[in-house]
C-alpha cells in the first residue's frame, strides 16, 4: 500500500472514530477525496477489487436472489428490493433491466471500477465513475444467495489488487445558450408534435437548450413551475390515495426506476422519506431548487410528469402515474397533479 493511500486510511480512520455513523460518502466529501479512492484503502480487508466486465457482472447477479438496488444524487436516495432479471446489453447507448422490482437504465460508458464488499454481514457489489464517484450499489439482503457472491466476486476478482485507481475529471456542462439564440418556434413546434416521452431529451439536444431552460420555454400549457414544498405532496397524496406511481432516480451512470403504490411516508429532519418493504426514498428537501409540472403529447395521450431539480439544474427525481406503452395516463394522477397547480 503506497504512503499516500496509508495517510488517506488512517484520516479516515480518525475520522470514524470522532463520527462512527459517518457514511463512507460523507467522509470522502469531508477528505476532499473520491467515494472509490476511499473504499480503496480497505482493499484486502473486506473490500476486493473487481475486473470492470460490468455487463458480465451485472448478468450474474440474478443468481444472488432478491437484492437491494441502491442508486443516489446527492439530493436523493432510491433504494428497491428484488431480482436483477431480463437484462438487455445489446444497446451501446443505454443498457436495461426492465421487470416489476428491478428496473434500470445504464450508462456504460460512465462506468469505471468495481468493487466486492463485505462489511461485517453486509455484502454488497459497488460501481464507480470515472471520478470515483458512486454510480450503482447491490446490497445482498436476508434472502439473498451469499455463497453466489462470493463466486462473483472470486470470478470477477482483478489479478492485480494493488492497482493504483486512476480518477479522471469529468467535464463540465456546457454552458447555458441564451434565449435570444434559441429556434423557439421551432422548438415549440417540435415539442408539440412529439409521439414518444423518450424522444424528449434527443428534441433538447437538437435545439440546444439544458433541461430548465427548455421548461422555460415550453409551449404555451406544457410545463408550469409549482411550489418546490409541493414536491413532498405527491407523495403524501400518491400514498392516501393508494395510487401506482413511476419514481426515477439517478445520476450519470444510472436510472433507477420504482413502479408501484408509495405506502409509509414520514419526515427525518430535512429528509422526506417512503419507508416501504422493498421500497426505500430519502429525498432531501432543502436542495430542491426547482419543481415543474411537464406534459408531454405521446401516441397514447397526454403524458404528465413531475421534475424536480437542484440549484445546478441537474435531476433530483421525476414523478410520473403509473403506465405502459399503449396505455393511457391514470386520470387519479391527472387529478393529483391538477391539485398541485393551484
Amino acid at each position: 500500500m503506497s504512503t499516500l493511500v496509508n495517510e488517506l486510511k488512517e484520516k479516515w480512520e480518525a475520522l470514524k472514530a470522532e463520527n462512527p455513523h459517518l457514511r463512507i460518502r460523507n467522509a470522502a466529501e469531508q477528505l476532499g477525496v473520491s467515494e472509490a479512492e476511499l473504499l480503496a484503502t480497505n482493499v484486502g480487508e473486506g473490500v476486493t477489487i473487481l475486473k470492470p466486465e460490468f455487463a458480465n457482472i451485472l448478468t450474474e447477479v440474478e443468481q444472488l436472489g432478491k437484492v437491494m438496488a441502491l442508486t443516489r444524487n446527492d439530493e436523493c436516495v432510491h433504494e428497491r428490493k428484488g431480482v436483477y432479471k431480463n437484462g438487455d446489453f445489446s444497446s451501446p447507448h443505454a443498457q436495461l433491466f426492465v421487470n416489476e422490482d428491478i428496473d434500470l437504465r445504464i450508462f456504460q460508458n460512465h462506468w469505471k471500477s468495481a468493487f466486492g464488499v463485505v462489511e461485517g454481514d453486509r455484502k454488497s457489489l459497488q460501481f464507480f465513475g470515472k471520478d470515483g464517484l458512486a454510480l450503482h450499489k447491490i446490497y445482498l439482503t436476508k434472502d439473498s444467495n451469499a455463497e453466489a457472491f462470493d463466486t462473483i466476486v472470486e470470478k470477477f476478482k482483478a489479478e492485480d489488487q494493488n492497482i493504483a485507481l486512476e480518477m479522471e475529471t469529468v467535464a463540465p456542462k456546457a454552458e447555458e445558450k441564451a434565449d435570444s439564440e434559441i429556434d423557439v418556434e421551432g422548438f415549440q413546434k417540435a415539442w408539440t408534435e412529439l409521439k414518444d416521452t423518450h424522444d424528449f431529451f434527443m428534441m433538447t439536444r437538437k435545439f440546444g437548450v439544458s433541461r430548465t431552460q427548455a421548461l422555460r420555454l415550453a409551449p404555451e400549457g406544457y410545463a408550469k413551475k409549482i411550489d418546490s414544498s409541493k414536491v413532498v405532496n405527491v407523495l403524501e397524496e400518491a400514498s392516501d390515495k393508494a395510487l401506482p406511481i413511476m419514481i426515477f432516480v439517478g445520476n450519470r451512470g444510472i436510472i433507477q426506476i420504482h413502479t408501484g403504490e408509495v405506502k409509509k411516508t414520514m419526515w427525518h429532519q430535512q429528509w422526506f422519506n417512503v419507508m416501504d418493504p422493498d421500497f426505500n426514498l430519502h429525498l432531501d428537501v432543502t436542495k430542491i431548487t426547482e419543481a415543474w409540472i411537464v406534459k408531454k403529447p405521446t401516441e397514447d395521450g397526454e403524458v404528465t410528469a413531475i421534475e424536480v431539480f437542484n440549484k445546478e439544474g441537474d435531476f433530483i427525481v421525476q414523478f410520473f402515474g403509473k403506465r405502459k406503452p399503449g396505455i393511457p395516463e391514470l386520470q387519479e394522477w391527472k387529478d393529483l397533479v391538477a391539485g398541485l397547480e393551484n
